[in-house]
């Protein structure tokens, strides 16, 4: 199957990201959203991508031109997969959001069609059986910004075709960005498995007194050398979305040991839910981590 539009569901900061760079690779892209407000906030993200590669000088400015030519809006899910070989669900990391909404892209779009989520935490054969053709459902997960952490993981349901895959492996070489095989249905998958550790620890560090946030950063970002820590990548993620994993592994788990603790929850009641409101465990957009001297500061 030769992959020439592709179908976004959700336009949220990641769907968006993944829109623009498809865009980018030269894909026809139809953007849906239930919301016109989110929509609105979807193009305005597109077009301040497509300056930042203009002014970086990666693309000129008729290819930037062309990019947001290459992208539609609507409301209307019947038209946004209207001759899409390939759709990409990215709504908000709740199971039952996720099967209402693959139950219609099931209904709308022809068998060959292949239907994938962008779930980071949610096996695919928990989302598949909401449909009548599983054997095209699978999952891509992207990370932000795509186009600088270039890679995704893939991963089949049940019933999931090689060809079906095969699609979404050579869809994934084309946009520039690397598939990682997950050879076994895990919740989490890779990535996120191994993150999840780290996210747990950090919170129970914190809920439990033992230390502030910003020194479980500090600790992190000295050892390993990275620009972020725990704390500062939870709150790029979207703290409510953290809270949502978390519930994934609960769901699954059913131990207490596994709820979203109190200071995250905290947070989110606040309204405090990182980058994308201003503010989450620090303040946006200029955050006390990238301040010069800020890892051996004194307090």
């Amino acid at each position: 199957m030769v992959v020439s539009k592709v179908c976004v569901v959700g336009s949220g900061y990641l769907g968006t990201q993944i829109g623009v760079l498809s865009a980018k690779s030269g894909y026809k892209v139809s953007m849906q959203d239930l919301s016109a407000e989110a929509l609105s906030g979807s193009k305005k993200a597109v077009n301040g991508y497509v300056q930042e590669w203009i002014t970086e000088g990666n693309i000129s400015e008729q290819e930037g031109e062309a990019i947001k030519g290459r992208m539609s809006y609507t409301v209307d899910l019947a038209d946004a997969v209207q001759g899409a070989e390939l759709v990409i669900e990215a709504v908000v990391e709740r199971l039952d959001v996720k099967r209402e909404v693959f139950k219609k892209l099931d209904e709308l779009c022809e068998p060959g069609v292949v239907l994938a989520t962008n779930s980071s935490s949610i096996k695919v054969s928990k989302i598949e059986g909401a449909t009548r053709h599983p054997e095209r459902v699978l999952n891509m997960h992207f990370y932000s910004h795509p186009w600088r952490r270039r890679i995704l993981e893939l991963m089949r349901g049940t019933s999931t075709t090689d060809e079906a895959m095969e699609a979404a492996r050579k869809f994934s070489y084309s946009i520039g960005v690397k598939p990682l095989i997950v050879l076994k249905e895990s919740t989490g998958f890779i990535f996120n498995r191994v993150w999840r550790a780290i996210k747990k620890e950090s919170l129970t560090v914190l809920d439990e007194g033992v230390a502030s946030f910003e020194d479980v950063d500090r600790a992190w970002m000295s050892l390993y050398g990275t620009d972020m820590g725990p704390f500062g990548l939870m709150d790029r993620v979207g703290l409510d979305v953290v809270r949502d994993i978390e519930m994934v592994y609960y769901g699954e788990s059913g131990d207490s040991k596994d709820l979203p603790p109190e200071v995250l929850l905290e947070r989110i009641s606040k309204g405090e839910l990182g980058v994308k409101t201003g503010k989450g465990f620090y303040t946006y957009p200029d955050p006390e981590y990238r301040e010069s001297g800020w890892l051996i500061r004194e307090e």
